[in-house]
């Protein structure tokens, strides 16, 4: 199917496929409200993803990641990946680079939170949005960012919800996905997988890397994530609604994720 669209400066002749007729090293192309195909796709620059407002999925290969708000994503060219998210409004700050230093950190995805002094020069370089003329002060400027990056990273791994290859354990993340406020039923997920309950948790341990309930706990602080963004809960509702018996146990189970406590957005 012929698109012909332009996204983040890239043209889709193909879903999925994307052709750079740009010359220059990186530009920067910040855009409000944006708006997510969320089938597979990929393209050839490396990717810088800022998410200055409300958050998204990404998703490769067995891994979703999950990029909240004032959280930065790193692509390598060629990765495919899709994007999804639910959230009322997200606005993204974009940088694409043709060429890296030729490093491991820059051929791996990386999610992490990106600190006051790199919020600050992706504010700085928004006076480049979208304009892919050539500019002396503008590469030398994003080459800078693009430098800093392996320092600034404090990977969160907690933000990567593991996608189990066995086929067995589909159902019972489906279950847990869609009954997260409910608790862990070990004996109804284990029929789910017809296994054990014994089985079910050593495959499950094996295949994601997490328990069943540390699993539980992170599908719960993503929801809470959802609904701090629609701005009509308070903490407390988000902590019931998510299956937590009081606020301190959910403001101690966000912190080990997310490693700040929760805050209602104004």
């Amino acid at each position: 199917m012929y698109n012909d669209n332009i996204k983040c400066g890239l043209t889709e002749k193909i879903n999925g496929v994307y052709e750079d007729t740009h010359n220059v090293q990186a530009y920067v192309w910040y855009e409000d409200n944006f708006l997510h195909d969320e089938y597979p796709h990929a393209h050839q620059r490396y990717q810088l993803t800022y998410v200055e407002q409300g958050y998204q999925y990404l998703h490769i290969d067995d891994r979703i990641y999950l990029i909240p708000q004032h959280h930065v994503v790193w692509i390598p060219s060629g990765q495919r990946h899709a994007t999804t998210s639910t959230a009322t409004d997200i606005n993204l700050k974009v940088l694409l680079y043709k060429d890296v230093p030729k490093e491991t950190f820059y051929a791996q995805v990386h999610v992490f939170p990106a600190p006051t002094v790199l919020r600050e020069m992706l504010h700085y370089a928004s006076k480049w949005n979208r304009s892919v003329a050539l500019d002396i002060e503008k590469e030398q400027f994003l080459q800078a960012i693009l430098v800093s990056l392996k320092y600034f990273c404090e990977e969160n791994e907690s933000l990567q919800i593991p996608v189990p290859s066995d086929h067995r354990l589909k159902p019972v993340c489906v279950h847990i996905n869609k009954q997260y406020e409910m608790g862990l039923d070990l004996e109804e997920l284990a029929m789910l997988s017809t296994m054990s309950v014994r089985n079910l948790q050593r495959l499950f341990k094996q295949e994601t890397g997490l328990t069943l309930q540390k699993y539980l706990q992170l599908i719960r602080i993503l929801k809470s994530i959802e609904l701090l963004d629609t701005k009509a809960f308070t903490l407390s509702e988000i902590a019931f609604k998510i299956g937590y018996k009081s606020l301190t146990a959910f403001r101690s189970s966000y912190l080990e994720i997310m490693k700040a406590y929760p805050k209602v957005k104004k």
